[in-house]
């Protein structure tokens, strides 16, 4: 196994040495992929997909980096750096050059391997991409997610539709059917619809499958031919679907050390038509297993528990398998190597012929002993099987080589030339040889109309004479024949048109109209002259054999002839199944690579050489029967030798007797519509089908006349059988009815015997009963008696409780009035001691204003006594008393400003003190109905109380405006004494007699002291009043409050004292 590494590198060769695959393993090689920087690491491969040839894949790995991997060229190359890992690769674009590539931000691009460069960006996906399946045609892709699956337009790049679905319901898988219209989508209940691609018409939905072996499905794959649904999960269990007839017709189980199923995929052959028989069954251990999903056998089986594969992908042509294994590396199989075994042709089942001794081998003495066993396949040397192997490695690198140049040039004699090189074409570019060499017109609306008119009568029972196991290549063969038979009538009538059918049928399954064609121009071409004698075998054809026979070896048609053998036992035989009886699947494909390529006469000197190849054994056959085995089973005859013969036969044959004298050249259908077949006897096909008609006419008759009478021999025997069963019924009612009656008389008897003994045991047990009422009644009364007991000695212990409880609730309840009493006290003080202090401010204040009173008094009367000084002293004095009076008003501010602030704290405290009150108010709010009548006669008295406040305060207020009154007249008066002496002092002249002086002065002393009170009220005067005022009316308040809490505290005093008397006496 050769192993290469990548590295930085971003083209190479993918081997150094040419592979040789061992049997063991196949692995063709195994690539890695490692970086040389610093710290080296290992890049995984994620996703692998292959390109419509199977020749190139291409790979990503989790960095984004995609390769591309030529296995035909030994190359590969680094297309892309996406820089985000890949989550799913598409290669097989109508564009040979373009690929799709799904990332990790939910996005879709398209890249171009040539030029490297983005072709297109495709959003829309709201969750990682899993999944991309492209079209047969290459121009629509699906893109799946586990929300959603749209389908995109690959030649514009535009979403086309978008499926959604609830998201309870997953999706699992959406992909096209291969070479179909056709969409199937999986979801995660199990439930797979199928859609029409154009239209998204839904065609049908597939059943649930049965309870018994029921998984939830999560891998899926389908054959080429789309009619086989394979269907896995997390199970052993494999799910197989025909999609046609839309059942579930086949579960195969695994071995029981597979548990769940990783990956399901189809291994495509050349000629099964897609029809695939071989499943490639990925479990969780990581070893993919391929199986033969008829014959349910274990072929081979890749990978180990060590080194275990993670997905795997297999080329459309077969030949090769990638797997990514569980460590990141990619492992490129080879099929063909690991199916080197299995694809052994079976030995050929031939007569062993034994002869005598050599001392008896004469003419006239050979004796024969006939066996029937299976030959052994002829051992061959190590050597020889590596020259064969080396052949076959360089016809196909040549045949490719010239496969690139088909499309410049293709020339019906180069391939000619090939052929005699290499003795046939490669296996993959075979069909493409033919489809050139019959020059196809592909006529699909022709053979459209073809199909369209069903299936011929003349094959509607076709399975009968034909058992084949395979119910889709039985329809196909079906649909071609009956299509040959529209297309002209012969066909219908044709007996071993099946069997010359049969070969292209099975090579061209998966497209029908490819096949019709080639039977179509292998009929005009290589049958010719094949009807002129029908019903009969072509008598002129086989008489061209048997010429050519005759003149190559002569002995050989004298034995044909000695024991009874005609053309239409050595050659018809070979004819009417075109040797596929004969040859083995290869030798067929390569006998027919070289009909195809020469003219019609070689079908003919192929049947002359096969029997000249074989002239050995058929010299030692003397019985008919062997003769017939021998021409209608495979034989030990290397189908190379017979070619060679062939083309030997073709030039060394004359002309007069050479089939191409007899033959037309080669001639290929028309364009558009097919040609007319008419190349045989009309009136003889027409006189069979008439009288086919006709017999199938009488046979539907006969059937329903038949019908008619088994119907009524049914309704006879129905009848009959009825009456019989009914006479049958009627007699064994009449037994049994008996039966009952003797029956119910032993009962009765039996009946009255037990009555009898019942009523005596009645009596027993009334006697009993009575016994066991009287005792039962004095343990009753017992019962009750001792329970009175019990219920009188509960209540005293009760009783006792109670009394216990009522001394302590009375112990602690005066203990909580003794408290409640002392608390009480302490309230009681604290309030007399508050009132005390408050009282004294009061009286304080009052003591002050007296105080204040008596000197201004004094001082008036200071002003007065010395209202006659001089002018400089009566000036100063008044300025004096200005500035006292000034000061004691500013001093009378400071007191008033230390007042209120004392009110505001004791007020503060009296809030603090408010709110723990009501606290504890809340606790007693139960037996506030009680103290209604309290409270009103409280809060009367307290009305009382404030109307006598307010009349006291008016009354204050009163008696302070008439004082203020009287300070400002006698104010006024002394300031106007003031003012004449100094008017008396400016004019000394002015004298006035004293005694009238002073009784003006006199006479003007209310006068002088309302303008002196008017004056100071305008002055000063009036300012302190009222400062004074607002002092008066804060300290009001406050008192009030304080005696409205007192008030509280005492109400709440007697409420507390009110409720301790009741608590006591409950």
């Amino acid at each position: 196994m050769q192993s290469t590494d990548l590295g930085n590198k971003e083209s190479g060769k993918i081997w150094h040495r040419k592979p040789s695959p061992a049997t063991r393993d196949g692995i063709i090689v195994n690539i890695i992929h490692n970086t040389s920087d610093y710290l080296p690491k290992v890049l995984r491969f994620l996703n692998v997909a292959f390109d419509s040839s199977g020749d190139c894949l291409l790979a990503g790995d989790h960095q984004g980096n995609i390769y591309v991997f030529d296995l035909y060229g030994n190359r590969f190359n680094l297309v892309q750096r996406t820089a985000q890992a890949c989550t799913a690769l598409a290669f097989n674009l109508h564009r040979k050059s373009e690929f799709l590539v799904a990332l990790a931000d939910y996005s879709v691009k398209c890249f171009d391997t040539v030029t490297k460069e983005l072709v297109s960006w495709m959003r829309g996906h709201e969750s990682s991409v899993f999944s991309i399946s492209v079209h047969a045609s290459g121009r629509y892709a699906i893109t799946t997610s586990s929300d959603t699956a749209q389908l995109w337009d690959l030649d514009t790049f535009q979403r086309k539709r978008k499926l959604n679905i609830l998201q309870s319901v997953g999706i699992q898988k959406v992909f096209f059917l291969p070479l179909s219209n056709t969409i199937l989508s999986c979801f995660k209940d199990n439930s797979i619809f199928a859609w029409e691609c154009d239209t998204l018409f839904c065609k049908y939905q597939l059943p649930a499958p049965p309870e018994s072996s029921s998984i939830l499905y999560k891998v899926f794959a389908v054959t080429r031919d789309g009619r086989i649904l394979a269907a896995g999960g997390k199970s052993n269990h494999l799910h197989l679907w025909c999609l046609e007839a839309k059942q579930l017709f086949r579960i195969i189980q695994m071995p029981t050390k597979v548990r769940a199923i990783r990956h399901l995929e189809f291994l495509p052959d050349s000629f099964d038509a897609g029809s695939n028989q071989v499943l490639g069954v990925l479990s969780q251990d990581g070893i993919m297993r391929f199986i033969n999903i008829q014959t349910c056998k274990l072929l081979f089986e890749i990978g180990s528990l060590d080194e275990g594969i993670s997905s795997a992908v297999i080329s459309p042509h077969g030949r090769y398998i990638a797997s990514i294994m569980e460590n990141g590396s990619l492992n490129i199989y080879s099929v063909q190597a690991l199916t080197q075994e299995i694809n052994k042709p079976p030995p050929p089942l031939v007569k062993v012929i034994e002869d005598l001794p050599k001392s008896k081998l004469n003419a006239g003495d050979l004796k024969v002993k006939v066996t029937s066993r299976r030959v052994q396949r002829p051992s061959k040397s190590r050597e020889n099987k590596i020259q064969t192997r080396i052949l076959k490695q360089d016809l196909a690198g040549h045949c490719e080589n010239k496969e690139n140049e088909l499309s410049e040039g293709l020339s019906k004699k180069r391939l000619q030339i090939l052929l005699k090189g290499y003795g046939e074409y490669p296996t993959k570019y075979r069909m493409f040889i033919w489809r050139y060499l019959l020059q196809l017109p592909e006529n699909h609306t022709a053979f459209s109309n073809l199909i369209d008119k069903g299936i011929h009568a003349a094959f509607l029972n076709l399975q009968k004479n034909y058992p084949i196991k395979s119910r889709k290549l039985l329809r196909v063969l079906q649909r071609t024949l009956s299509a040959l038979a529209h297309w002209s009538a012969i066909f219908s009538d044709t007996p071993y048109l099946p069997l010359l059918a049969f070969p292209f049928v099975k090579l061209f399954q998966n497209n029908q109209l490819l096949c019709f064609e080639v039977i179509a121009t292998l009929i005009i071409n290589w049958c010719q002259h094949w009807f002129e004698y029908f019903p009969n075998p072509p008598i002129n054809v086989l008489s061209v054999v048997e010429n050519v026979l005759a003149f190559h070896d002569r002995t050989l048609l004298q034995h044909f002839m000695e024991h009874d053998v005609t053309s239409q036992l050595y050659a018809w035989p070979l004819l009417e199944t075109v040797f596929s009886e004969v040859l083995t699947r290869e030798e067929w494909l390569k006998l027919f690579d070289n009909v195809f390529s020469n003219h019609p006469s070689f079908l003919l000197m192929t049947v002359v050489a096969y029997n000249i190849c074989s002239r050995a054994p058929l010299l030692n056959c003397n019985l008919k029967d062997d003769f017939e085995y021998f021409f209608h089973h495979r034989n030990n005859v290397d189908i190379s030798v017979v070619i060679r013969e062939v083309y030997h036969l073709m030039d060394t044959t004359p002309a007069d007797i050479h089939p191409n004298s007899m033959l037309d050249a080669f001639v290929s259908l028309t364009k558009g519509q097919y040609p007319v077949f008419n190349k045989y006897p009309k009136f003889v096909v027409d006189y069979q089908t008439q009288e086919r008609e006709r017999i199938r006419n009488d046979e539907l008759d006969y059937l329903r006349e038949r019908q008619t009478v088994e119907d009524m021999q049914a309704e006879v025997d129905q009848q009959r059988d009825e009456d019989e069963a009914w006479y049958q019924k009627q007699e064994r009612l009449r037994k049994a009815e008996e039966t009952r009656r003797e029956m119910l008389l032993q009962e009765e008897e039996k009946m009255i015997q037990q009555r009898q003994k019942l009523a005596a045991v009645k009596r027993e047990l009334k006697v009993k009963e009575m016994h066991l009422q009287d005792a039962a009644r004095r343990r009753f009364l017992k019962l009750q008696q001792d329970q009175r007991e019990m219920e009188l000695r509960r209540l005293d212990d009760e009783i006792e409780r109670k009394v216990h409880m009522r001394d302590r609730e009375i112990a602690t309840t005066a203990k909580d009035l003794e408290m409640r009493r002392l608390e009480l006290e302490s309230q009681k003080r604290l309030y007399e001691k508050n009132l005390s202090t408050s009282q004294e401010a009061i009286a304080k204040e009052m003591r002050e204003d007296a105080d204040a009173y008596r000197r201004k008094v004094d001082l008036e009367e200071h002003m007065f006594h010395k209202l006659m000084e001089t002018h400089q002293t009566q000036i100063q004095n008044t300025q004096k008393l200005i500035e006292e009076n000034l000061a004691k008003a500013e001093q009378a501010c400071l007191n008033t400003d230390w007042r209120i602030q004392a009110l505001r704290k004791q007020r503060s405290g009296d809030l603090q003190r408010n709110e723990c009150y009501q606290e504890m108010a809340k606790l007693l709010q139960k037996n506030r109905r009680k103290e209604i009548e309290v409270l009103n006669a409280l809060s009367e008295e307290e009305a009382k109380k404030w109307e006598e406040a307010k009349e006291k305060d008016f009354h204050l207020k009163s008696e302070r405006k008439v004082s203020a009154l009287s300070d400002a007249s006698r104010k006024w008066f002394l300031e106007k004494e003031i003012s004449d002496a100094v008017e008396h002092a400016e004019h000394p002249h002015g004298k006035v007699p004293r005694c009238q002086n002073e009784q003006v002065a006199s006479s003007c002393f209310p006068a002088t002291s309302q303008s002196s009170d008017i004056s100071e009220m305008d002055s000063s005067t009036r300012i302190s009043l009222s400062q004074r005022r607002v002092q008066w009316d804060g300290v009001e308040r406050d008192l009030m409050e304080r005696v409205r809490n007192l008030r509280q505290r005492l109400t709440a005093r007697a409420r507390h004292g009110y409720q301790t008397p009741h608590l006591l006496a409950a």
